[in-house]
């Protein structure tokens, strides 16, 4: 098999096989969404065993980069969405700063009790209203995560009367001066009820990246609560740090 990429004539087969691959996807050759060269075709197109194609197919699907669906084929997930956990602005105006083209549906808007766990976690009584949000976020069309906002009642009034298809919650922020100032954030993997699996497109019982974030204004006020639950195969988060001088 010849290859010219960054893997020498000498690595195990599968390797070649792997880079090549890598470079048709960043090359443009395989596009996101489309199908790769079967794997008979490629065992036979370089001359390998099908063990190999497998093997560098398989280490490509764990890097995310492609996707098996079974009876359809091998396919091109394209490049992960990147959520800076440092970063506070919301899913649609951090896809769009990176030049994505963002969408959310709103599933459930309701008024409803914090409830002892929710309110312990925003600092009010158990029975102190809040705001419920339920929504779905895509990209391109694809849902890519589904989003649980608890908003105090006190701190944004009215929100039933607002349209979140048309704002978003930190747009709703800025018109009563609500500046979240810090969070405290959590991440874990965790599993999604099969109603929720379906709306974010996995399978049921698939495991998905939850990020729990708390947010405080200046006054160290809990202004808002979210849980996102996202496709570990469509999003990637970062955090960065520089060590004090």
């Amino acid at each position: 098999m010849k290859h010219e990429g960054a893997i020498g004539p000498n690595s195990p087969l599968y390797l070649q096989l792997r880079e090549l691959i890598r470079g048709k996807i960043e090359n443009g050759e395989y596009l996101p969404g489309t199908a790769i060269t079967p794997v008979g075709v490629l065992a036979e197109t370089y001359g390998i065993h099908r063990l190999s194609v497998r093997s560098a197919v398989s280490a490509l699907i764990g890097e995310g980069l492609l996707k098996a669906v079974q009876g359809k084929g091998i396919f091109v997930v394209g490049d992960k969405l990147e959520q800076e956990l440092e970063t506070v602005g919301g899913f649609r105006r951090n896809m769009e700063a990176q030049g994505q083209r963002a969408e959310t549906r709103v599933l459930v808007k309701a008024l409803r009790p914090a409830g002892p766990a929710y309110g312990t976690l925003l600092g009010l009584p158990a029975q102190a209203p809040v705001y419920f949000i339920k929504q779905l976020c895509s990209v391109d069309e694809e849902p890519v995560s589904l989003e649980e906002i608890y908003l105090p009642e006190d701190v944004t009034p009215n929100l039933e009367k607002i349209d979140l298809g048309v704002f978003s919650i930190l747009e709703i922020q800025d018109f009563y001066g609500i500046i979240p100032m810090r969070g405290e954030q959590s991440l874990e993997i965790t599993q999604l009820n099969p109603a929720d699996a379906r709306q974010l497109g996995v399978e049921p019982g698939r495991g998905v990246l939850r990020l729990q974030c708390v947010s405080y204004d200046g006054a160290g006020r809990a202004v808002e609560l979210t849980r996102t639950y996202a496709r570990g195969d469509r999003c990637t988060f970062s955090v960065h740090f520089q060590r004090e001088s």
